[in-house]
């Protein structure tokens, strides 16, 4: 519900604070005073018109901001569009605030955060329902008719199930669909998924062979420069054949001798002995090892181009299947998997027709299902909407809902004929009036804003108030073209309409503002050579002056009858 409503050089309202409660709030006040303002005001939170014409004189911004109170059944809703736009909720608590400036510029924020107009929009009409001038009114909504009429049905179960086969129906459709195409064009594909099945397999590639070729074709183009290395190193270790030269293996020789004869008179010297007898076996092992790699490298040409070739084979296949080789046999593998599911298509389109046939089937069931009981509940919310009319003094005005169908040949069967089907089943849903007679059923949308509608939306609401989860609503206008009698069974309606909901109303009628559980005064007034607009709550003997003024001159009459409409009031409601 609407908290708090804060307003600030707005129109003629200098700045103002409002605090609501929940149950019913009264507007009062002479014509011109501001009330339109204020609902002007509420529109802007609902993503309305907010240009520089509604700022202030001599002022170069106007700023209304709300904070609301969300309840439980809509908290889920509210986090599911924030959560979109990565915003929180705070608590159970949700701030809106409109700010226009003189140079065009306006901005939207929730909680504080920037976001564009239409994510604004869709929160504030979750929030609030503006009934009377106001485009902003969900029953102008087509869309929200059958979820309205559903909801006074209590079909959730039935809805539920319809559901859970209309989503296997689009699962089988699309499967359908993805299968077809692979079979319209499915020689061609299969030519060229074999092929690449064919040319991989062909290549016999296996994982690291392209790390392995890359050691071998440096070794193989650097040949003889590692053939001169291991040689030089080689000779210089065990194979010295000059003269003049002495080998490692030769002088290391001759350190063994010297120390295991030292060795042999001095025992204490065993460790030293034995130590270069390891490093001499192990300079032996060197050698050995040397003359292999020695043994192993090869000048070959033909080899070298061998490995050349497979590695530029390798890097074809790299560009054309993937970036290593596993990635090239997994792009085999899926190919022939491709090959296999497309190849069994047929079998497996002839197996979903069969499937979709049978879901279709059910589904038509369980539409006709949702369909019966909607139409009985139209009835019946036909009857109650037309009692509510007649207490409104529109004793002639009729109410109607229209179900609307498409046939389709591929839709679902319904008594011998195909329509068209969606979510919610084979029928649109609308909301039909007539306001007058004579003038016929007409869609709810197209009906004139002004007092009759907002009586005709009182109505509505009262018989739908269960269904109904918007919480805050407001009436403009409600007493057009009624007297003080029928304004007193407006004001009960409002008041019963407020036990499950917050309602604001405007009104000139004392009878319907008697059962204002909050009542506001709204006056204009002269302060320092401006006109501003002032709120004051009533309660006492404020709120009765302030009825008896709204019957007339302030006299000892008006005032008995202004006390008669709160004892009234009390009477009928219990307070």
């Amino acid at each position: 519900m609407l908290v708090e409503l804060r307003i600030q050089n707005f129109a003629i309202i200098d700045h103002l604070e409002l605090e609501f409660k929940d149950g019913l709030t009264i507007f009062t006040g002479e014509t011109g005073a501001g009330k339109s303002i204020i609902i002007d005001a509420v529109e802007t939170l609902l993503g309305g018109r907010a240009d520089s014409t509604l700022i202030r004189s001599g002022t170069s911004s106007a700023l209304v901001e709300g904070t609301f109170l969300i309840s439980d059944r809509l908290i889920g809703q509210v986090e599911e569009i924030l959560n979109r736009e990565e915003l929180d909720l705070e608590g159970k608590y949700i701030n809106l605030s409109r700010e226009f400036k003189l140079e065009g510029r306006n901005t939207a924020r929730i909680n504080g955060r920037l976001v564009n107009l239409a994510l604004f929009k869709e929160i504030g009409d979750l929030l609030i329902d503006l009934h009377g001038q106001s485009e902003h009114l969900s029953l102008h909504r087509v869309q929200n008719h059958l979820e309205l009429l559903d909801r006074f049905a209590e079909i959730d179960l039935e809805q539920t199930d319809y559901r859970e086969s209309y989503d296997l129906l689009l699962k089988i459709r699309k499967q359908l669909k993805t299968l077809r195409a692979s079979e319209k064009d499915k020689a061609d594909r299969v030519e060229l998924l074999k092929f690449q099945v064919a040319e991989i397999n062909a290549a016999n590639l296996e994982i690291g062979e392209d790390a392995q070729l890359l050691e071998e074709r440096t070794r193989l183009s650097n040949a003889e420069n590692l053939a001169a290395h291991a040689s030089k190193a080689l000779d210089s270790l065990d194979d010295a054949d000059e003269v003049e030269m002495v080998s490692a293996v030769d002088k290391l020789g001759e350190v063994v001798q010297a120390l295991t004869s030292l060795s042999n008179i001095d025992e204490t010297q065993n460790e030293l002995a034995e130590e270069v007898v390891g490093i001499f076996d192990d300079l032996n092992e060197l050698a050995i090892k040397i003359r292999r790699y020695l043994a192993e490298v090869e000048f070959n040409p033909e080899r070298l181009e061998e490995v050349e070739e497979r590695l530029g084979l390798i890097g074809d296949f790299k560009r054309k299947y993937g970036e290593t080789i596993e990635k090239i046999i997994v792009s085999g593998e899926q190919a022939a998997a491709e090959v296999e599911k497309i190849t069994n298509a047929k079998e497996k389109i002839i197996e979903l027709e069969g499937e979709e046939i049978e879901v279709l089937g059910k589904l038509s069931l369980k539409a006709l299902v949702l369909s019966e009981k909607r139409h009985d509940t139209a009835e019946r919310l036909t009857g109650l909407v037309e009692i509510e009319l007649q207490d409104l003094r529109m004793e002639k005005a009729r109410f109607g809902v229209d179900f609307k169908v498409t046939e389709d040949d591929a839709g679902i069967e319904i008594k011998g004929k195909r329509f068209k089907f969606d979510l919610n089943g084979y029928e649109e849903i609308e909301f039909l009036v007539e306001p007058n007679p004579g003038e016929g059923l007409k869609p709810l949308v197209k009906i004139a804003s002004g007092g009759e509608t907002s009586r005709l939306m009182l109505a509505l609401k009262n018989v739908l108030a269960i269904a109904d989860k918007t919480p805050t609503l407001i009436f403009d206008e409600i007493d057009q073209g009624i007297g003080g009698r029928v304004g007193s069974v407006v004001g009960h309606k409002l008041w019963n309409l407020a036990r499950g909901h917050q309602v604001l109303c405007i009104t000139h009628l004392a009878q319907l503002a008697g059962y204002g559980e909050q009542h506001y005064r709204v006056s204009k007034n002269i302060e320092k050579e401006r006109t501003i607009t002032k709120v004051d709550p009533l309660s006492g003997e404020d709120r009765l002056m302030e009825l008896a003024q709204m019957l007339g001159d302030v006299s000892a009459g008006t005032l008995q009858s202004a006390s008669e409409i709160m004892q009234s009031v009390n009477d009928v409601v219990g307070n």
